[in-house]
């Protein structure tokens, strides 16, 4: 569906475990459109429910469809709450959504979202604000993937350069270093080290500092490549297969 051609309309579905009794389906109340396809899935909080960023939606003026958003859904799949900017109508026609960084919870009950807009929100878990109801509101960064977390600050895929924000106890953000350039892929936390793989290459990184302690060619993958920790060992999904790297 790239070019977001056919009419296709954002879904999240549930199925138990062992395969038994009907699926649960959430779907986009929306004409068609607003995907729910950003790489991480959704993030999930302790009492089960379930946080996803919504894509860019066919409607751009008028009564809010819910795409461009972040939505909180109930453990049986209902919608309990959301969030769009208030330039929802806009970047629904611009391509502009949120829809391309999934949802990152944060201590506080603070969600932080981010996607193609530039912007980054901060949202209260237990009341997203509806059309432009978020805490704060900061131009971060375009971003694509998911990030990765340590306590109250989290490291985002920007499209130019990983990027180190905090929140702080009132939920505004405060931004801290950032990767060069050419070090853009979803990072994740091992120790007190970030990890990313950008353009075959996986990088370490200082985490308080995003100084790199390393680097190693790995081989190409697509931009949403995200390694994999596992005890002392990296795995990384390439074009051709799965690399394991080892952590000295």
């Amino acid at each position: 569906l790239n070019g977001d051609c056919s009419d296709y309309i954002g879904r999240v579905v549930a199925s138990r475990t062992d395969g038994q009794g009907p699926l649960l389906v959430y779907r986009v109340p929306t004409t068609r459109e607003a995907g729910i396809w950003a790489p991480p899935g959704a993030s999930v909080d302790a009492a089960g429910n379930l946080y996803v960023s919504v894509g860019n939606g066919e409607v751009t003026q008028g009564q809010w469809d819910h795409s461009d958003s972040i939505l909180k859904l109930s453990p049986t799949l209902q919608l309990e709450d959301g969030f769009a900017p208030t330039s929802w109508g806009p970047e629904n026609a611009d391509d502009a959504d949120m829809g391309s960084q999934g949802p990152v919870l944060l201590p506080d009950n603070f969600v932080f979202a981010a996607g193609k807009s530039g912007k980054g929100y901060v949202l209260h878990a237990n009341a997203l604000g509806g059309i432009g109801g978020q805490i704060d509101v900061q131009d971060v960064c375009d971003s694509y993937g998911g990030a990765a977390t340590a306590s109250s600050t989290t490291f985002i895929p920007c499209t130019n350069g990983v990027l180190q924000i905090t929140v702080d106890a009132s939920g505004h953000m405060h931004r801290g270093w950032q990767a060069s350039e050419d070090i853009v892929g979803s990072p994740v936390v091992g120790g007190h080290t970030l990890y990313s793989v950008s353009k075959g290459t996986i990088y370490a990184l200082n985490m308080d500092t995003g100084h790199v302690v390393t680097s190693l060619n790995v081989g190409q993958g697509n931009r949403f490549v995200t390694p994999t920790i596992s005890g002392t060992s990296i795995f990384i999904g390439t074009n051709t297969g799965i690399t394991a790297v080892k952590i000295a």
